[in-house]
């Protein structure tokens, strides 16, 4: 098939080119000419594992382009994706503008019958707005459809071609047949369903995993308090089918570009329906207090902050990624910088994009991880990188001058640091001081 993938960010980037490895002719557009004269070199604007790799293999073999030439692009092609960005509002709603803007050059750039599917993250009734502005700028006939991406970034290539889903919304039966057609070869679980619903799938299901998260952070409060273990309270509640062992890990929330932005763009679309989604108001509000419980702890170990040296490990809101979109380590860092205190920082791959945004204000950027620990009065691990859970605690225990660790992933276990003198904060599960659990008091029942 042909295909137009209109914006190469992360969704339309990824998306483009799996589908060129599958044997399709892609075209990939975006209006940003350094972004696609970067791409057209074999060079990635985005840290996404493997996908560097696909591009140069299907870009020797012909059939994948990058271009600035929306209108050329949507000639040559009989399907075309929508996936540029939509950003939220202050408010808290979608931004729909680069969508509304990709659905007129489209319109104006038709030749011919198209199927335009969008893969954005769209409000309910956003496809139907689609076709009411392509049908404004074109007479040539086309079908919509909504086609949602559910991609993790650090594995978006991985769950491209391999998903546990394609949800495809239409009404067109042509659309139908054809989006069928060209997913089938990634996977027999293939829903086909209203475009309404298919936009609504999106949604209840980022709203659904970011309730899981919080809903285990809320656990592991808990069980700090009473002195369980959140991450053996986890591995009980995943033997139940029912619950299942996904997006049970505690830690300091979530971040990233989907999950904050789709659970406040879903609280404006029941406000504007007159309907308030108060259980998912109080998941972003626990998501939001989450990551502080790390300024909580540093205090509760170190008192006042100001003068003091504090080693953070881990920029990115998750490994395997260099996006810092919403990233617990603003926040906290701010909080930080804030009270006072001496901000060193290290993140493998997510430094540069890290520091382009929050500035130098207060922080020292490191080279490596034991740059940033060095002298310090306490380390945090805010991102759980694999290069992290390498370096031993010994090693960490000798590069602090006093030895406090905050983790706010839970990459370590008791075990490791039975024979350190490190002071071991975690996630819901007992602390640690020289090796020793605290003692909590009897519960009155």
């Amino acid at each position: 098939m042909k295909l137009a993938v209109i914006g190469t960010g992360y969704v339309g980037l990824v998306s483009g080119v799996c589908f060129s490895e599958l044997g399709n002719d892609v075209i990939c557009v975006d209006h940003l000419k350094e972004k696609v004269a970067l791409l057209n070199k074999g060079e990635v604007p985005i840290y996404e594992p493997g996908l560097k790799e696909l591009i140069a293999s299907n870009k020797s073999e012909g059939r994948l382009q990058f271009t600035t030439d929306l209108p050329e692009a949507v000639r040559q092609s009989d399907i075309i994706i929508i996936a540029v960005g939509t950003p939220s509002l202050p408010s808290g709603k979608a931004n729909l503008s680069y969508i509304e803007q990709a659905a007129r050059e489209i319109g104006l750039a038709m030749n011919g019958f198209k199927i335009i599917a969008t893969k954005s993250t769209v409000p309910v009734g956003t496809n139907e707005h689609i076709q009411t502005i392509i049908a404004s700028q074109t007479a040539f006939p086309f079908e919509v459809a909504s086609v949602p991406e559910f991609l993790r970034e650090g594995t978006a290539v991985q769950d491209t071609l391999h998903p546990d889903r394609i949800v495809i919304g239409t009404s067109g039966e042509t659309a139908r047949k054809y989006l069928t057609e060209l997913h089938r070869p990634l996977t027999e679980h293939i829903m086909s369903t209203d475009i309404r619903s298919a936009e609504m799938i999106k949604y209840a299901s980022n709203a659904f995993l970011a309730a899981k998260i919080s809903f285990i952070n809320e656990i592991a409060n808990i069980c700090e308090k009473v002195g369980a273990d959140v991450t053996e309270v986890a591995e009980g509640m995943g033997y139940d089918h029912r619950i299942g062992s996904s997006f049970l890990k505690a830690g300091i929330g979530y971040g990233g570009s989907c999950f904050p932005k789709d659970t406040q763009a879903l609280i404006q679309i029941a406000g504007q329906m007159d309907y308030d989604f108060k259980l998912l108001k109080s998941v972003v509000d626990v998501n939001r207090d989450q990551r502080f419980n790390v300024i909580r702890k540093l205090e509760a170990s170190l008192g006042d902050l100001a003068g003091r040296t504090v080693a953070i490990w881990g920029l990115a809101f998750k490994p395997e990624t260099d996006d810092v979109r919403d990233a617990p380590a603003f926040e906290i860092i701010d909080a930080l910088v804030k009270r006072g205190a001496n901000v060193k920082a290290y993140d493998p791959i997510a430094t540069a994009n890290f520091r382009q945004q929050f500035g130098e204000s207060g922080v020292v950027y490191c080279a490596d991880a034991e740059e940033a620990a060095i002298q310090a009065d306490a380390l945090c691990i805010l991102t759980e990188w694999k290069e992290f859970r390498d370096i031993k605690p010994l090693s960490i225990q000798s590069w602090l001058r006093t030895p406090n660790l905050i983790d706010g992933r839970n990459i370590y276990s008791e075990h490791e640091l039975a024979n350190t003198q490190l002071i071991y904060y975690s996630v819901g599960r007992p602390n640690m001081n020289h090796g020793v659990k605290e003692q909590k008091p009897l519960l009155s029942l």
